[in-house]
């Protein structure tokens, strides 16, 4: 690096500070054509087009060649900072605008992420070098000031981008290993006095082939930002300058420099960088250990129920003399009442699914991830794919929904009830969450509040989409011939003899709760750095892997508890299979909750209000996932046991 001053010395990643003094009230307008392109971009989604939108492309099918000479577009995204959570667009600082700022389209995702995309005034050419180049002058007044002091306090980061590709700021551990962060700090305080960074060396990295192509592919953009000040910009580019204090200077001179460089590295391969910028190695031994763990644990819940069922089938089914009759306990007892209807049987349905819902949408997501078409190249695929896919999944869910409706010998009313409620509980629950912290969002006029319009347009793929197919996929269900159970049910219930506190269902789901997080745990703590710290998450064949894992671990989990349960004579255990793995929901928040405390130094109160509501949205939505693979699993256990005995 350049030698500067020291207070514009490219900082090591440190603890962030709780210092956190709110915006101005005075904000750059959002871009006019972020709220027209959102109608458009659910349009797109809605045609089964995201890849095809008119934007980025994804790597490895349309790179750019240019030949010496060309204009490079240097785009500029939102400013976001770890502390607030709260994304501004880069033009609320007074930095050099061009003489019309164009919004890039965006797609769905990233309009709901708050990515605005816009040009700047930076002139950038195919391998021509410049050096000290002045771009602006810019006036600060109190307000510019108030603005910059409280995005340097809050450690607000300045995303650009090139050829589609993030500039990155290399740091150097002391070992020597060079470590990537995705964009650059605004500026930095020192001893109470404020430094912006008002002078860049932008360093592209660009790679050719003449064999397979002409002219040049680019494939780095790494920034070194620098604080210098000085009379002119020849001044303010001198190694020795000072930096630039905000509180002692009245203008603030921008300049850039550009250097082009040759590198190895294959276009198809330059986002390998960004993917390991996480600054560590991933636990491989954590992960592989705790899998190993739950593995061994699922082993010998099977082992178990497998003797235990050999031994009680094979008794029950001997002849047995009438005094052994007489004696006769056990889970036979209550085969009168087992598929008994529960009580709030219409939110049992409902609620298993919704979880079949979500649990279809991860499913096809993680999928088309592993065949690499969520690439981070292609901004906000992933959200729009999974609010796309969310939405075309709710056949699923009218379909599961229906067919316990079935079962618990629901009629053509009961039938339009359920459905109805499938259709409009847990997505408007979401969509509540979602509209309240957005209007929390849009109150301090940050870029990551949602237009109305785009609200509108989640509600066109809600109503115009989703509810139909949930109702087409009930009435599939419903259409069907219910399925055949091994016993009838009773007229009149049998009384449940007293249970000890250990088997009590509040108990029982809060243990069971226990293995299916293991297994998630250490993904999901990653998977929360993506989110929140603003970090590139690209394991996805681990995530499906952690994924099946789950999948196994709640079906023994729940048959397990569901079996010990029958065998003390409680026949009401509907809503115990449910919540014997739907229960690691709650533990997903208590850990969210030791994460928040642990990993993040948030202090304003939109940004915890707006951790804690996503949170919990994605809470519910394990729960559910959960939750219905439990319940489906052991209510084809239970109708198993029961058809494998003799009951007269």
């Amino acid at each position: 690096a350049a030698p500067c001053a020291a207070p514009c010395a490219l900082p090591p990643r440190r603890r962030l500070g709780r210092r956190a003094p709110p915006h101005p009230a005075t904000m750059a307008p959002r871009g006019k054509l972020r709220a027209r392109a959102s109608l458009s971009a659910v349009v797109r989604a809605a045609a089964f087009a995201p890849l095809l939108a008119h934007g980025f492309y994804l790597p490895g099918f349309s790179p750019n060649e240019y030949q010496d000479g060309d204009q490079v577009d240097l785009k500029v995204n939102k400013l976001t900072s770890v502390k607030t959570q709260l994304p501004f667009s880069y033009y609320t600082l007074p930095y050099c605008k061009p003489e019309k700022i164009v919004d890039s389209m965006e797609n769905l995702g990233e309009t709901l992420m708050g990515d605005i995309i816009e040009n700047s005034p930076y002139s950038i050419k195919m391998r021509v070098n410049e050096s000290c180049k002045h771009l602006c002058t810019v006036a600060l007044d109190d307000t510019k000031k108030d603005r910059f002091r409280s995005m340097i306090e809050d450690e607000y980061l300045v995303n650009w981008i090139v050829d589609n590709l993030p500039a990155a700021t290399i740091y150097k551990r002391p070992g020597g290993e060079r470590e990537y962060m995705d964009g650059f700090l605004v500026g930095l305080v020192q001893d109470g006095r404020y430094y912006v960074r008002n002078h860049v060396v932008l360093d592209i990295q660009y790679h050719s082939n003449p064999e397979q192509y002409e002219g040049f592919r680019i494939v780095g953009f790494e920034v070194e930002p620098r604080s210098t000040s000085g009379k002119d910009a020849a001044a303010a580019c001198n190694a020795d300058a000072p930096a630039f204090d905000l509180d002692a200077n009245n203008e603030i001179i921008y300049t850039y420099s550009v250097q082009w460089s040759y590198s190895p590295i294959r276009w198809a391969s330059r986002w390998d960088a960004y993917l390991k910028m996480t600054g560590g190695q991933i636990h491989w031994f954590a992960i592989l250990n705790s899998l190993l763990i739950l593995l061994f644990l699922s082993g010998m819940v099977a082992m178990i129920l497998l003797r235990t069922l050999h031994r009680d089938i094979t008794q029950y089914n001997e002849v047995a003399t009438e005094e052994e009759a007489r004696e006769e306990t056990g889970w036979k007892l209550v085969h009168g009442d087992v598929f008994r209807r529960p009580q709030h049987s219409t939110l049992f349905a409902v609620s298993v699914g919704s979880g079949m819902q979500v649990f279809g949408m991860s499913v096809v997501v993680l999928l088309f991830a592993m065949l690499g078409i969520y690439s981070p190249a292609h901004r906000g695929s992933l959200l729009q794919s999974m609010m796309l896919l969310f939405t075309l999944m709710g056949v699923l869910a009218g379909y599961t929904s229906s067919r316990f409706v079935k079962v618990f010998d629901g009629d053509e009313a009961r039938w339009k009830c359920t459905t109805l409620v499938t259709a409009f509980f847990y997505p408007g629950l979401f969509f509540s969450v979602f509209f309240v912290l957005n209007l929390f969002i849009w109150g301090v006029k940050s870029s990551g509040s949602v237009p109305f319009s785009t609200m509108f347009a989640l509600l066109v793929l809600w109503f115009g989409v989703s509810v139909p197919l949930v109702f087409f996929g009930a009435y599939a269900g419903f259409r069907k011939a219910p399925i055949e159970l091994p016993v009838k049910v009773s007229k009149f219930p049998r009384a449940i003899p007293e249970q000890t506190w250990y088997s009590q269902p509040l108990f029982t789901a809060l243990i069971g709760g226990i293995l299916p997080f293991g297994a998630v745990y250490t993904e999901l703590f990653f998977i929360m750095n993506s989110v929140w710290q603003h970090q590139f998450y690209y394991l996805f064949g681990f995530l499906a892997l952690v994924l099946v894992i789950i999948i196994i671990t709640c079906a023994e989990i729940s048959i397990a508890l569901v079996y010990f349960q029958l065998t003390t004579e409680d026949y009401t255990w509907w809503w115990t299979a449910f919540f014997a793995s739907g229960s690691s929901a709650l533990y997903v928040l208590l850990y969210s909750v030791l994460y928040f405390m642990t990993r993040l130094q948030i202090t304003r109160t939109v940004s915890i209000l707006l951790y804690f509501g996503y949170m919990s949205i994605i809470a519910v939505m394990f729960m559910l996932i959960t939750g219905a693979i439990g319940s489906i699993a052991a209510f084809f256990f239970v109708r198993a046991i029961y058809a494998s005995i003799k009951v007269d």
